[in-house]
């Protein structure tokens, strides 16, 4: 076949572009009635922005915004980008880098806070702790005073102690003897080396007493001693060593050979050898009956061991 008008042709043969070319014009081809030179096509031509599109239906119970403007313009809706992120830092405007250049929470000041209210309140128990010691020791630093016993053998009212290295001395009519049975303090006799010249009279009595209590470093033998004043004939007494007879008399002789009733130069001293335990003894020198007992007594101190001196 070679180009060329084969004549008249088929409807379906047609060219549907034919109206395009000079042959077909030359035909009277025209255009096709339908859109885009198809049959039943529908070609309609609206200017730009004529085009109305169906609103959205509202459904129960929401609340669909409606598109303003026209077509192709943007709404008030219109959103801006978002920031992008700079070069080696954090996105401009936001939160991070608004908050870049404030500063955080002081914890510096915070912990220096917390250690001094931890130093406040141990300080504050401490001194609670030791307040309360003072008011322990306070209470019980005086040993209250024993009453007098209905027994042949008194009650100290106190413990005498020494120095490191000392041991025990206390005048007659010292608070650590205990005084009984008619015997009483007196000082009108001179010649007592007690603080104020003040010695224990009125033990020519049975049943009178002066009896020391004596704390020692440890158990073993000791000499125990007793300055006194005798006159006219030679006296004796009973001593008793933790409360049991001592076993012989503590003789308490006139050596000075003074007059009866001259007790001013009658001042001497006597001893006898007891065995005391460690901690607190006592020593007691009592009128009993048989014994003779027309002394004073001045003072009291032991030594260890057996002595004369």
């Amino acid at each position: 076949m070679t180009p060329g008008d084969n004549g008249a042709s088929k409807p379906e043969e047609d060219d549907p572009f034919g109206y395009l070319y000079a042959d077909g014009q030359a035909r009277g081809a025209q255009p096709p009635s339908g859109g885009y030179g198809y049959p039943n096509a529908v070609s309609r031509v609206r200017a730009v922005g004529e085009r109305q599109y169906p609103q959205q239906q509202q459904t129960y119970g929401q609340q669909v915004p409606q598109q303003q403007g026209t077509y192709g313009q943007p709404t008030a809706q219109y959103q801006a980008p978002a920031p992008q992120p700079q070069p080696g830092g954090l996105p401009t405007g936001s939160r991070m880098q608004q908050n870049a250049g404030r500063r955080g929470p002081n914890t510096k000041g915070l912990l220096i806070g917390a250690i001094a209210v931890v130093a406040a309140v141990v300080i504050g128990i401490s001194v609670a702790m030791f307040n309360g010691d003072s008011g322990d020791e306070a209470k019980g630093g005086a040993s209250p005073s024993p009453t007098q016993s209905q027994s042949t053998e008194p009650q100290p009212k106190a413990t005498a102690s020494a120095p490191p290295g000392e041991l025990p001395k206390a005048d007659a009519a010292d608070a650590s003897v205990q005084l009984a049975g008619g015997a009483a303090k007196a000082s009108d006799v001179k010649g007592a080396q007690a603080a104020g010249g003040t010695y224990v009279g009125g033990l020519n009595q049975v049943g009178a007493s002066v009896t020391w209590s004596v704390s020692v470093p440890e158990t073993g033998p000791y000499t125990f001693f007793m300055r006194y004043s005798a006159t006219g004939e030679d006296q004796s007494m009973t001593v008793t060593v933790n409360g049991k007879d001592f076993g012989s008399k503590a003789g308490l002789e006139n050596y000075r050979h003074v007059a009866d009733g001259d007790f001013e130069n009658g001042w001497v001293t006597s001893f006898v050898y007891p065995d005391l335990k460690k901690g607190a003894n006592t020593l007691s020198v009592s009128c009993q009956a048989g014994d003779k007992c027309n002394v004073l007594m001045d003072q009291f101190w032991i030594k260890k061991g057996h002595v004369k001196r």
